[in-house]
């Protein structure tokens, strides 16, 4: 994509504001454009980079900004920008494993309206909505909810139902999804392909703001949710037919540990077998919180084999962020 002056949507895909029943500028104007510097050493930095960039929408007009966790975890450094060309410091407060989610505190005055909540699900297939990145209408776009379903990403996540809109948004990351009154039912995620009446069609996942409500007291106050860590095994796992096939492992993470090996195919756990990512992922944090013991039972080479992976909590392995 181009960098970030130089790229517009075409006019023809972007809102309007007679096209809405609500002050388009003015809830545009409450996402932010969002930059991290993440240190070399980081365990995201491999897979993420140490320079990342994206959207994060303003939820409290304290400068409380809501955005997609893998923006900022990790990071050392954050800087906010409004459409108005004032840019402040932020500090990452928080980070949702389950859920995705992240929240930065601006350190400075944003001076930008808070967005209001509504909620993902009373939205239904079809509804029109507006996927909202950085820079007002020009970089904003007109969409429709193409799905709600479930979603399983490799990375050890699963969410119950996400939702999906179309077409999609070239800067998605931490984009804001809001609905017919302009309020927020989203944060953008990932781009996916879709696939509606035999065609495959180029989207966006958004995380429900529904998750949100739950754990945002915990989450400013803990810096996490106030639940059990699930126990995570260091696995990056796809689906290859109907098979579950291990594509990757965290160096020095518990599968890594525990000898399982790239290539290896995931057919149980706890001696139930596995039907998809979800399952998979659903039937490994069954087993206890972070620290327990998980039994896995894998095909290499052709041969059935088990492997005891002793799980631990994934923000052990994550750098916190420090207020300078």
């Amino acid at each position: 994509m181009a960098e970030e002056k130089d790229w517009t949507l075409p006019p023809n895909l972007q809102p309007r504001p007679e096209e809405v029943g609500y002050d388009l500028d003015a809830a545009l104007s409450a996402v932010v454009g969002l930059r991290a510097e993440v240190p070399e050493d980081a365990f995201t930095a491999g897979i993420l980079g140490t320079e990342r960039a994206g959207n994060g929408v303003v939820i409290r007009e304290d400068g409380l900004v809501l955005t997609i966790g893998y923006l900022v975890t990790e990071a050392e450094t954050i800087w906010l920008s409004t459409a108005k060309g004032t840019v402040v410091a932020g500090h990452p407060l928080a980070y949702d494993q389950a859920t995705g989610f992240g929240i930065v505190q601006a350190l400075g005055r944003l001076g930008l309206p808070a967005l209001k909540r509504g909620s993902a699900a009373e939205c239904r297939r079809g509804d029109a909505v507006v996927v909202a990145g950085f820079g007002g209408r020009r970089r904003s776009l007109k969409a429709r909810v193409i799905a709600k379903r479930e979603f399983a990403g490799y990375w050890e996540y699963v969410l119950d139902e996400a939702l999906f809109t179309a077409p999609a948004h070239p800067n998605w990351g931490g984009a804001a999804v809001m609905d017919a009154q302009g309020r927020l039912l989203g944060i953008g995620s990932l781009l996916v392909q879709e696939k509606i009446e035999d065609k495959e069609v180029q989207g966006n996942m958004a995380v429900p703001i529904d998750l949100l409500e739950p754990i945002l007291g915990d989450m400013l106050r803990l810096g996490r949710a106030n639940r059990p860590a699930r126990p995570w095994l260091g696995l990056y796992t796809t689906e290859f037919n109907t098979r579950l096939v291990v594509a990757g492992l965290a160096k020095g993470g518990p599968a890594d540990r525990a000898k399982v090996e790239v290539g290896d195919m995931v057919l149980a756990v706890a001696g139930q077998p596995v039907a998809g990512l979800a399952d998979f992922y659903r039937k490994a944090w069954a087993q206890g919180a972070a620290g327990v013991e998980v039994p896995l039972t894998l095909m290499r080479g052709g041969e059935r084999m088990d492997a005891a992976v002793r799980s631990i909590d994934r923000n052990d392995f994550l750098k916190k962020p420090k207020l300078h």
